[in-house]
């Protein structure tokens, strides 16, 4: 069953009809391996190399730059594994924060199996990375500096170009996970100086299971993924084609009309907490409300638990995402919050919105007062 108003559109956006029409030709007739040489192969080819011009004219980059991968999970695992591997004769010193997307953290910590050190940053309480704690952490063995553009839970955009100041001043390789940036704002690598970049189309109104990585000339990356040919050798698989197709074409939609889409997101999210503000007692709005994603409302909600909410609006027709890991799985708080100096208790209390662009403002109003409705109720079985 579909829910009624979906505000997750953090965690997958749905596929928009011009994407789906891009992709269609490749799940249909024009099916070939792009690798053959036979017709149907060299019209899939094409459509790689379209797509690659296409996805590289959206962030600023050269078509050459633009490797295709299985979603933004894979580009960060590559980014982080292969420039170690590719640089592990230089040095074995990585730094990132402590509020990376955990296909950042992971491949950290699975390095420090290897032998090498990595350096978390810490965050202030708006979850803002300063560029003064990055100078200091460099040191002469750095050989990575992997810092998010924009985080996934809280929304806190990140001073990336300063970042790309510092390293390349260093000479050390600079990635940037932008999964979450695409189509809330401007990604350019060359202003924000990013040897690598991360992307996954399905946050964006691209199909889910494709990505790519942007490398930029001249940066040493060593394969993740080994086997054949494809992506001039350095990332082994058959390509998905279809979903290169889409992804492309989503990402050509999110650079055209980034003003126009910020300006209606933020609104619609701003009507929503505004009400939530003025109704619920003690409300705390987490990230940096001067740098934060358009659609982004991280809430902790004292006297409730944020999974009974997501749980009760469920049930009334509305989608929103816990403020923990507990959905995902794992039983710990969120790191994220943790990071920004919440108690394990607002941690639990918390719950993500993420509005999308498609949203109106009849579905904020509605979903204020579901809100309130149930924080009451809830609030009063504890006898708050």
């Amino acid at each position: 069953m579909r829910n009624r108003i979906y505000l997750d559109h953090a965690a997958t956006t749905g596929v928009l009809p011009a994407v789906r029409e891009a992709m269609t030709p490749y799940l249909e007739d024009a099916y070939g391996n792009p690798s053959g040489v036979y017709a149907t192969g060299r019209e899939a080819h094409r459509a790689l190399d379209q797509g690659r011009k296409t996805a590289a004219e959206a962030i600023g980059a050269s078509p050459r730059e633009i490797y295709f991968t299985s979603g933004g999970s894979e580009s960060d695992n590559w980014a982080v594994m292969g420039t170690a591997m590719a640089q592990r004769k230089k040095g074995r010193h990585i730094i990132t924060s402590a509020i990376e997307h955990h296909a950042v953290l992971r491949p950290c910590r699975y390095l420090e199996k290897l032998g090498f050190e990595v350096t978390c940053l810490p965050v202030d309480s708006r979850g803002r990375i300063s560029p003064e704690a990055l100078e200091r952490a460099i040191r002469p063995d750095t050989v990575l500096i992997s810092l998010m553009a924009a985080n996934n839970e809280i929304g806190t955009v990140q001073p990336v170009a300063e970042f790309g100041e510092i390293a390349r001043a260093h000479g050390i390789p600079f990635h940037t996970d932008a999964v979450q940036a695409m189509g809330a704002m401007t990604v350019n690598v060359d202003e924000w100086k990013a040897d690598m970049l991360s992307l996954s189309a399905h946050k964006f109104h691209g199909p889910k299971g494709v990505g790519l990585l942007y490398i930029r000339q001249g940066t040493r990356v060593d394969p993740l993924i080994h086997g054949g040919a494809q992506e001039r050798g350095l990332r082994a698989g058959t390509e998905n084609t279809a979903g290169i197709a889409g992804m492309s074409r989503a990402m050509e939609i999110a650079a055209g009309n980034i003003p126009e889409r910020t300006e209606k997101v933020r609104g619609l999210r701003n009507r929503l907490c505004a009400a939530l503000r003025e109704a619920i007692p003690n409300l705390r709005e987490n990230g940096d409300p001067d740098h934060r994603l358009p659609g982004h409302a991280n809430l902790s909600i004292p006297g409730i638990d944020g999974e009974a909410l997501l749980l009760r609006l469920d049930l009334a027709g509305i989608a929103v995402s816990s403020g923990s890991a507990c959905t995902s799985g794992s039983a710990e708080p969120s790191h994220v919050l943790e990071a920004i100096g919440l108690s394990e208790e607002e941690t639990k209390s918390s719950i993500r919105i993420t509005v999308g662009e498609e949203n109106t403002e009849e579905e904020m109003d509605e979903t204020a007062r579901t809100i309130i409705s149930i924080v009451q109720d809830l609030r009063s079985m504890r006898g708050i």
